[in-house]
């Protein structure tokens, strides 16, 4: 190890062990709020919160916040996908924050908090607490339980009745999967990947509480929060401006093309099959295996995994995980006599995932259309296929 290194991890080390000390902030010292804005990466799409403890006095300047998560860990990918992975409290000099954001070219702005020397103090204290090696880790949850959702928890339990939490501002509550929508596009995977994921748990109201598992949602909610009856925000300024990049949409990689490639593919493919009186195994093959492949995902997200949000995911009915039990059969020339019952069944859970579409038990992703046009034509034609025997190809 050269020693730029070991000079680097010593003040690593000592700036770590300086913090873990119990310490108190001088009159002088500053509380804020710190957004950061989206970027194009997932993890990024939703933005973050922290609080920034300032104190001149000892040149302290350090932002605190709780999305923190181990990538190192040799079980990180089946520990996140179960939902059991643990997330913890981080602690990082303003200005390294700063330039980090300014890397990724994502803004940020501060809101300068009205709070007494001693209600500075009792925040700084619970921080530090928070910040001790046994008390840092949570486990994550991405709506109830995340980086945004943290900050006005602290508030709540170190002030308790001293804030008054205005919400009068939300003028219509909307859905979970409505607040997620509003940083995502529609026409992208991700977009597409998290309606496929994420079941009908969320598409019920938010309450004005729970709308702040969205960081934009704590910094206009602390806009609206009395300490003692005075307004908790003194002043915000932005810290970081970063002009939002112009988005770069490549239709022909978006999941619509693909998507409409697949339903012209099918269409054309089940028009000749029937014209020609036969079956192209392979396309009923793929259908099958991609449906059953999603279907047998979404079974584990629901059944296998802690995450809240992956519960009651009708997307199930119609990515039918039995599917990958026929795959094989998709092969033969001779389908038995029981699969025309099987591709009823297949019918009525595309029928059923529209009905709770329509009564709003679940919302669904609007590039699912194609889908089921895709899978309701072929399977049609799978059920008169059996009927009428026709020859394979």
């Amino acid at each position: 190890m050269n020693f730029k290194k070991q000079l680097f991890l010593l003040c690593l080390v000592w700036s770590i062990l300086g913090f873990s000390q119990m310490r108190e902030l001088s009159p002088l010292a500053k509380v804020s709020l710190l957004t950061v804005g989206t970027a194009d990466e997932l993890s990024s799409q939703f933005g973050h919160t922290a609080i920034r403890i300032q104190d001149p006095t000892t040149n302290f300047d350090t932002v605190l916040g709780y999305g923190g998560f181990d990538f190192e860990d040799p079980n990180f990918y089946f520990k996140f996908t179960t939902g059991k992975l643990d997330y913890s409290m981080t602690a990082s000099r303003y200005d390294r924050f700063i330039a980090r954001y300014k890397i990724e070219k994502r803004w940020v702005q501060e809101q300068t908090l009205n709070l007494t020397h001693e209600q500075k103090n009792t925040l700084f204290a619970f921080l530090q607490n928070n910040y001790r090696e046994e008390n840092r880790t949570y486990k994550y949850d991405f709506l109830f339980d995340n980086c945004a959702t943290k900050i006005p928890e602290v508030f709540s339990a170190i002030y308790n009745n001293s804030l008054n939490f205005d919400s009068s501002y939300i003028k219509k509550t909307s859905t979970f999967r409505q607040l997620i929508h509003e940083t995502l596009d529609t026409n992208s995977w991700s977009t597409f990947g998290i309606d496929l994921a994420l079941g009908a748990v969320i598409d019920r109201k938010a309450s004005a509480w729970e709308h702040q598992f969205l960081p934009l949602y704590v910094q206009q909610q602390f806009r609206h929060i009395k300490i003692d009856g005075v307004p908790l925000v003194g002043n915000e300024k932005l810290v970081l401006d970063v002009p939002p990049l112009p988005k770069k949409n490549n239709f022909f990689l978006s999941p619509l093309f693909f998507l409409l490639v697949l339903l012209l593919i099918t269409v054309f493919i089940t028009y000749t099959d029937h014209k020609k009186q036969r079956r192209s195994r392979w396309l009923d093959f793929s259908l099958f295996l991609v449906t059953g492949i999603v279907g047998l995902l979404i079974t584990f997200l629901w059944f296998a995994t802690d995450h809240s949000s992956t519960k009651l995911n009708f997307n199930i009915l119609w990515a039918f995980a039995p599917n990958l039990f026929m795959i094989f059969l998709m092969l033969k020339k001779q389908l038995p006599l029981w699969f025309s019952k099987y591709v009823l069944l297949l019918l009525i859970g595309i029928a059923i995932t529209i009905i709770l579409w329509l009564f709003g038990i679940q919302i669904f992703s609007p590039l699912l259309i194609i889908i089921l046009i895709s899978l309701g034509l072929r399977y049609l034609f799978l059920f008169r296929f059996k009927q009428n025997k026709f020859s394979t190809h």
